[in-house]
């Protein structure tokens, strides 16, 4: 650990981190559909499209409860999308949960 920074600084980092990637990850699949922004927010359930676009960006976050439908509307498997979720907004727990240590 770096001196001076605490374990929730680094997960802290560790989770914005992951949610850049997240959120690159969620573009590619909607941008592979043929979807923009505004029209993956209606499949969706969303009244603004700019809630996808925070999304995307990393700065915002998805509750569980929508993570089905999103799935559904990127044509990823549930387990999947959930597993790349709780892996970019819940790293220090994905880590003690799905590791082999």
């Amino acid at each position: 650990m770096a001196r001076g920074r605490t374990s929730a600084d680094i997960s802290a980092v560790d989770r914005s981190e992951n949610r850049a990637e997240l959120g690159r990850w969620l573009r590619e699949r909607r941008e592979a559909l043929g979807m923009t922004q505004r029209e993956f927010a209606a499949k969706v359930g969303t009244l603004y499209y700019t809630y996808i676009s925070q999304i995307e960006l990393g700065q915002g976050k998805i509750v569980p409860e929508r993570w089905e439908m999103w799935a559904e509307a990127l044509n990823v498997p549930p387990r999947e999308f959930a597993m790349k979720l709780l892996e970019a907004y819940e790293p220090v727990a994905f880590r003690m949960v799905f590791s082999d240590e």
